[in-house]
Parts: structure tokens; sequence; C-alpha cells
């Protein structure tokens, strides 16, 4: 089957699918604390989502990322990942993977890893338990903390992703380097977005430019730049006195959709082919108006045909430009 290429010439090969709008923490630059959840009614059912991720691997997609909200609370998600370990058996897929905030990881990482998952991305932003609390709302560290053990002990590689809170983490750079270099994890880190309508002087105040952390870094640390891109949006260094890999996002301080090879597949059938753009595309009613799977495969390639050049995110002038109205749990990242 023809690949699927953008009107910019990028192939498209990755997909982001959030299973669920539903999560187990309220973190303070995602949701609100009382967060009005889709009825469960619109939800792709777990065989539709099968269905649709599967049109899409047939359309040369090669790496499947599964999100939420938090994915793992997703009654019967594992059943979706187990049909998904088929496509890794014939090749077609190469990587199977997730972000998650690891609550659930102890019950599931042993399960993760026989569906064929290898690495997981884990959201944390902080190694204090008062602050974790304050920052989740909802969360509790430890458990999260045994998650990620219960993921090292199943074999699966850990990424954790950091968000860059000003005057929140800012005192934490040099700790949560150094334990993700004790526990052999990767980091990334990610400069808050403006998803969601949190308040302006909310995301004024939260902005901690990656350009800075960086800066505070390399006081400490001999960093080394590599080349390596994995058509997503990081750019990374070595540091060379632990040799662990660091990775920066930085949709404000440097736009990176030049290599963009990703859409994102929401849990109620929406494409989004930019996270920072609005435009959209329902793939709910041609996936529903026939069992044939070319209505389906046309409205994929329509889609794909309107993704655009790049997102407009931007805090200049100390006010949000580019601000989109749904919540970062709405698209799943």
């Amino acid at each position: 089957m023809t690949p699927l290429i953008d009107p910019f010439a990028r192939a498209i090969s990755y997909l982001r699918v959030s299973v669920t709008d539903r999560c187990d923490f309220r973190c303070t630059y995602c949701m609100t604390e009382h967060m009005e959840f889709l009825p469960k009614k619109e939800l792709l059912t777990l065989e539709e989502l099968d269905r649709l991720c599967s049109a899409f691997v047939r359309m040369g997609v090669e790496k499947l990322r599964i999100t939420g909200g938090e994915p793992l609370v997703r009654r019967g998600i594992m059943t979706f990942f187990q049909a998904m370990s088929r496509h890794l058996e014939t090749g077609a897929l190469k990587e199977l993977t997730l972000t998650t905030n690891g609550s659930q990881l102890g019950r599931f990482a042993k399960d993760l890893a026989a569906a064929g998952v290898r690495r997981v991305n884990v959201s944390l932003d902080t190694l204090d338990e008062t602050k974790f609390a304050r920052v989740t709302r909802w969360g509790r560290l430890p458990q999260v903390l045994k998650g990620i053990e219960a993921a090292k002990a199943a074999g699966l590689k850990v990424k954790i992703n950091a968000v860059a809170l000003k005057g929140f983490n800012e005192d934490e750079l040099f700790r949560m380097v150094e334990w993700c270099a004790a526990e052999g994890h990767d980091l990334t880190f990610i400069e808050v977005m403006p998803m969601g309508d949190m308040g302006e002087a909310d995301r004024l105040d939260q902005y901690w430019s990656l350009e800075d952390l960086r800066s505070r870094l390399a006081e400490h640390y001999t960093l080394i730049h590599l080349a390596e891109r994995t058509g997503g949006p990081a750019r990374y260094v070595q540091l060379e006195e632990t040799g662990q890999k660091i990775g920066f996002i930085t949709p404000l301080s440097h736009n990176f959709c030049e290599s963009c090879n990703r859409v994102r597949l929401t849990c109620t059938g929406e494409l989004y082919m930019c996270l920072g753009q609005e435009d959209r595309a329902d793939l709910r009613a041609p996936l529903r108006a026939s069992e044939d799977d070319a209505v389906l495969a046309s409205a994929i390639r329509a889609a794909i045909a309107r993704k655009p050049k790049g997102h407009d995110f931007d805090y200049s002038r100390q006010t949000i430009a580019g601000q989109t109205l749904r919540h970062m749990s709405h698209t799943g990242g």
C-alpha cells in the first residue's frame, strides 16, 4: 500500500493514540481539578481502536505510542496491547510503546513486556513527595516509584519525561539528573505547552525555558551535542561525566516541526495532524460507515493531505500565542 506522505514530503510513520481522556492524576499543567470527561459511549471501542491502528500500520506507520489521559486506567486495555503485538510479530510495526504516569505499572509491567513493549515513558516532574502530591493533586509518589521499579524488573527500558516548571522543579534539576543516572533512565525535559484554558497568568508563571535549563546544566556538566534524531521533537546531549543522554523538547524556544513524522488519534476517533493546531479529521464516521477499510483509508489520506507545516506556539511578548482550546489529556500529548 502507498505510504502516507504529507504535503511537505514528510513520511508519516508514527501514530500516537489516546485510548482514554481519563486519568487518576490531575496534574496542574494538564487538567483542571474537576475535569468533565467524555461520555463513555463517545469513545471508540478497543476493537475499533484495533481496526484504526491496523489501517495506519498497513499504510506505513511503524511506531505506535499509546497515551491518554492515563492509558492504563482504561478497562481491558491489555487486550488492545496484546492485539497490537501481532503487528510486531509480522515486522510491520517496529515499536509498540506507551507514555504513562507510572501509577499502574506495578500491575501491568509484566503483561506489557509480554505483549512486546520494550520501553515506556514515565511522566515524573519531581522526586519530592510533597511537591508531587501538589502538582498531581491526586497522585502518590511512592506508588509511581514502585511502578518504575516493576517496569525495570520486567525488562522495560524507562525514560523519564519531566516538564520544566518555573518556581516548582528548578531546584531539583541536578537531583533529577543524578537520580536518573543512578537508576539507568534516560531523561527528557519538556517545556510546558499552552493547551487548554488553565488561565493565562498560570501558563506564563509556569514557563521555564529549556535554554535556561540547559545553560544551568552546562555549569555543572560537559554537554556533548548528539546529532541523533528519532524523527521526534527531542534534541539530545550526552553528559560526559555520567554518560547519560538528556533530551530537550522545546516547542516554545525552538520550533521542531521540520522533521515531524507523526499524527495523533484521540479516543473518539479524531485525527489531529498537528499538536499545536485545531484542524482535525473525523475518522469515527468513516470507520463506522463501512466494514470495508477502503472508506477509512481514503479518509486517512485526505487528512494527511491537510497536515500543516508547523505549529504556532509562542510565549513571546509575555502573552500566549497559538494556544489550543483542548486540554493535553484530550489529544494525548
